[in-house]
C-alpha cells in the first residue's frame, strides 16, 4: 500500500503558508497565486491552522463578511487534523471521509514536511489501480 511519503515524493514538500493576522482577502491572494485551495497558517514554525475555500465561502461569503476586513484567525479551522509519512492511502482517504476535511498537513517529528489534498490520494490510487490492472492483464495474458 502506497503512504503519505511516497505520494510526497512524486508531488513535492512545498509548503505554503501564512500568519494569522493577515486579512482572509491577503491570503486569499496568495491561495490563487499558488493555485491551492487550502494555505496552512503558521507561525514560529508551529501550525496555527488552515484556512481553505471552504472556510471562505461560509464564514466570509455567506454571511456577507468583508474578506478585506475579516482576518485570517477569525475564520481559520484551529483543530488540524495530520498525518505522518508513514500513513497509507487508506487511513487518510477514511480520516478525510470521516473528518470531511480535504487537505491533511504531513507532520514529522512536529515539523510540517508538506500536504497533500483529496487530489493527490485519489491520483495515487488510481495510479495503483492502473498498475494492479496491468499486472493482472499480463497475468492472464501469459
Amino acid at each position: 500500500m502506497m503512504t503519505v511519503d511516497q505520494i510526497l515524493s512524486n508531488k513535492g514538500k512545498v509548503v505554503f503558508s501564512v500568519i494569522s493576522t493577515i486579512t482572509v482577502f491577503e491570503a486569499l491572494g496568495v491561495m490563487s497565486d499558488k493555485n491551492i485551495g487550502a494555505i496552512l497558517v503558521i507561525e514560529d514554525d508551529v501550525l496555527k491552522g488552515i484556512l481553505s475555500e471552504r472556510d471562505y465561502a461560509r464564514k466570509i461569503a455567506l454571511k456577507a463578511k468583508s474578506s478585506k476586513k475579516t482576518l485570517v484567525h477569525e475564520i481559520m479551522e484551529e483543530n488540524v487534523i495530520t498525518v505522518k509519512p508513514s500513513d497509507n492511502l487508506d487511513y487518510c482517504m477514511e480520516l478525510m471521509n470521516t473528518k470531511r476535511v480535504r487537505h491533511l498537513p504531513v507532520i514529522e517529528n512536529n515539523i510540517i514536511i508538506g500536504i497533500i489534498s483529496i487530489s493527490d490520494v485519489v491520483k495515487a490510487i488510481i495510479q495503483l489501480q492502473k498498475e494492479t490492472i496491468k499486472h493482472l492483464d499480463s497475468y492472464i495474458s501469459q
